[in-house]
């Protein structure tokens, strides 16, 4: 994977070091956060853990309230929780990264009909996973990733 570079020059000088230092960890650092911000998404609905109405109740909701077949409040529990733990270690990173992208798509409908504003119910917030998720079907996990040690991508 290469990284991006710019002829720009600082307008600090001084602190050019510590950001080309850094630099390298954007990508691995937003991976991270993403994939161990949608675990606890899918304990909630595997579980009822942090507030979640577990399996059954979401399964419910599922076929209730969006006409989607109860099993997949499993495949959406699984796809956050597993999936999530996988994308941040850099596991499988690109496929795992597709379902994420396709569970975050579907949601985007699900949510579309309340406009744009996540604290309205909007799909703001799935967009957003989607196109992260899809930055990494893109891109790959990079070097700082479990596909970098065992050398080995999809």
């Amino acid at each position: 994977m290469t990284t991006a570079t710019t002829t720009a020059r600082p307008i600090i000088p001084a602190l050019a070091p510590l950001t080309n230092a850094l630099a390298p960890l954007g990508e691995p650092l937003v991976r991270v956060a993403a994939g161990l911000l949608l675990v606890p998404h899918g304990a909630q609905k595997l579980f009822g853990a942090f507030g979640g109405y577990g399996l059954e109740a979401t399964g419910q909701f599922f076929a209730t309230k969006l006409g989607m077949p109860a099993s997949f409040a499993l495949i959406a529990g699984l796809i956050e929780l597993v999936g999530g733990l996988m994308l941040a270690a850099g596991f499988l990173t690109r496929p795992v990264a597709a379902l994420i992208t396709g569970f975050m798509v579907v949601a985007l409908t699900v949510h579309l009909p309340a406009g744009f504003f996540w604290t309205d119910g909007g799909y703001e917030y799935p967009l957003l996973w989607a196109i992260v998720a899809f930055s990494f079907v893109l891109r790959g996990a990079g070097r700082y990733s479990v596909d970098a040690a065992i050398a080995r991508e999809f």
